[in-house]
């Protein structure tokens, strides 16, 4: 099964997607999280996106807590 990554700006989004994290444990949907911004680390957002599938990512989640500059 590919595993879903869900990449959000900061750090302090993550009590806005613990509900998403409890429903992929639920479902038994691999997933990781991954902290990268739009603002102070956008090349390594954008090698991550690059390189997501070749690391066996089938999907890409990209949230934020406020401003959503990460999904673009």
């Amino acid at each position: 099964m590919k595993k879903v990554a869900v990449i959000m700006g900061s750090d302090s989004d993550l009590p806005v997607l613990k509900g998403a994290f409890e429903q992929l444990k639920k479902l038994s949907i691999p997933f990781e999280a991954h902290v990268y911004s739009a603002h102070r680390t956008p090349a390594e957002a954008a090698a991550f996106a690059a390189s997501a599938r070749e690391s066996g990512f089938g999907v890409l989640i990209a949230a934020a807590g406020k401003a959503a500059h990460l999904a673009g």
